[in-house]
């Protein structure tokens, strides 16, 4: 990087601080910095769904698969999140914005607590925190080791520099800033990527150019959709996860969904996410694949590929430019992420650890928001320093093995809860469908792998436990239903068609003692 380069990415830093400041005049309440007070256009929210979904895990881990596997990357990859985020726009997306439209609640687990009970609420609030922890520290080990790759500055202290300057802008203006600055970072990624795709293709020529260039051997088996550990149990299993965790399984999507004004905009919006993901993947994926013609990689998994590529294709500005679209892509999801857990803390888990917490005004509410949305960026900022840990292996492991793996048990009783087929399970399927599946994950990535010469494959260590969870929770449900008319009244006001801005004093109130109350005290007001 040279001057002009650092100007770039100092520049977008800049913006992205201004763009925080400016948002903070929207944010009166919490309503307004968790869901954006359900103001949010569908075409912003599709664009802030499709833009939190990335990280600069695309560029280095996946990248590495790119380099070694080739077109698998997208088969297995951003292909299926496309599908499953088609899927959920009819099956989740009208459903989850009804939570707030109809129950008023402001944080994706805040209903669980009447569909279910407080035990099972928390058991997947506290368990998706600490995911959601691993899952930002590994995509801010992802951006330090892109920024390291071309500025030499260690990985720390990347870590630190994108981890502030997300801080920053999230904390001021919440859900609302998120939106914006990941606009923003849209058009960026957007020229950035059309940038490295020709030059890239400017290259191919003395290889035979577009079509020719599969025939080159350092390309063999490159075309090939499924390859590696990357089979059709795999692709069948990745389907799946992502249905589930791009519709809201992982919190961050599911305010997307909630932050606009009706169910129709919701599913309008997951539609435009889901054509997003099939077709700009497929530009940022070719360069990716033709790496192994134009650079040697430095690392055992390919995983530096796109970055040597683009210092060796790309002049300085332009340079600057694509790295400024790694922080986008990154910095968009962690700050996703990090609005999606202060909401969970504050409205799910603060109200149980203090009795103070449940009487908080709106001002007080707020503060707890930012300081929490600051305490997790540091604490995942501080896991990100342990990525390349013996723990951990490296980031595609943490990405694929333990946030694919761990996801499904977290959110089969969330996501499936909302659906009528699956009234009878209650809290009793929810909670057995949980443990089992975190029980089975580590199940299959440390004893079976301690024991078993070989291990067990990659495509069982990630379908296993989600198959375990969803068997079940619906065999549990049919075995012991709990369908309560209090629980099937709620079930009833996220699936029923009609007036979106219908108030939630029709819930009715669940028996039970003072946590039952806090519960549904939270619901109406």
């Amino acid at each position: 990087m040279n001057s002009l380069d650092w100007a770039v990415l100092i520049g977008y830093f800049a913006v992205m601080v201004l763009i925080g400041v400016w948002s903070h005049k929207r944010v009166d309440n919490v309503s307004d910095f968790f869901t954006a007070g359900g103001k949010m256009p569908w075409w912003l929210s599709g664009i802030s769904h499709h833009m939190s979904g990335y990280s600069a895990v695309m560029f280095t881990g996946y990248a590495g698969i790119a380099y070694t596997y080739g077109v698998t990357s997208f088969v297995t990859w951003s292909f299926p999140i496309a599908i499953g985020i088609a899927i959920g726009s009819k099956l989740f997306a009208p459903r989850i914005n009804r939570l707030r439209s109809r129950l008023h609640v402001a944080s994706p687990l805040e209903y669980l607590k009447n569909r279910y009970n407080m035990p099972t609420q928390q058991a997947l609030a506290w368990s998706g925190m600490l995911l959601k922890i691993v899952d930002v520290g590994a995509k801010w080990a992802a951006i330090a080791t892109l920024l390291s790759v071309f500025t030499g500055i260690s990985l720390n202290q990347g870590i630190l520099i994108t981890g502030v300057v997300t801080g920053i802008y999230c904390t001021i203006g919440g859900l609302w800033a998120d939106a914006l600055t990941e606009l923003g970072q849209f058009v960026i990624q957007l020229l950035a990527g059309v940038a490295m795709f020709v030059a890239v293709l400017a290259e191919l020529g003395d290889h035979g150019g577009f079509f020719g260039v599969w025939d080159e051997p350092a390309l063999d088996g490159h075309e090939k959709p499924l390859a590696g550990p990357y089979g059709m149990v795999f692709l069948l299993a990745y389907l799946f996860i992502k249905l589930f965790e791009y519709n809201g399984g992982m919190l961050n999507q599911a305010q997307r969904y909630m932050a606009t004004p009706n169910a129709r905009q919701a599913e309008r919006s997951a539609r435009l996410s889901a054509v997003l993901w099939l077709v700009w993947p497929l530009v940022l994926f070719f360069p990716m694949w033709m790496s192994p013609l134009l650079v040697e990689s430095k690392t055992a998994d390919g995983s530096d590929s796109y970055a040597l590529m683009t210092e060796q294709l790309l002049p300085h500005g332009l340079l600057g430019l694509v790295i400024v679209g790694f922080f986008s892509h990154t910095m968009a999801m962690c700050s996703s992420d990090a609005n999606a857990i202060a909401a969970v803390f504050t409205r799910d888990v603060a109200p149980v650890l203090s009795a103070k917490a449940r009487g908080w005004s709106e001002r007080s509410g707020l503060i707890a928001a930012r300081l929490t949305t600051v305490i997790f960026l540091a604490l995942s900022m501080a896991v990100a320093t342990q990525v390349n840990s013996p723990a951990f292996k490296d980031i595609i492991t943490v990405v694929i093995k333990w946030v694919a793996g761990l996801m499904g048990p977290i959110a089969i009783p969330m996501m499936l809860g909302l659906l009528r087929p699956f009234r009878r399970s209650g809290p009793t399927a929810a909670l057995t469908s949980w443990a089992a599946g975190l029980f089975a994950f580590w199940l299959v990535n440390y004893p079976i792998h301690w024991n078993v010469d070989g291990g067990v494959p990659l495509q069982y260590q990630v379908s296993i436990p989600l198959a375990v969870s969803l068997v079940l929770y619906v065999v549990v449900g049919f075995a012991k239903p709990e369908d309560t008319p209090e629980r099937l009244a709620i079930i009833e006001r996220v699936n029923t068609d009609g007036d979106d801005s219908t108030g939630a004093a029709a819930v009715p109130a669940p028996a039970g003692g003072a946590d039952d109350a806090l519960g549904t005290t939270r619901l109406r007001d």
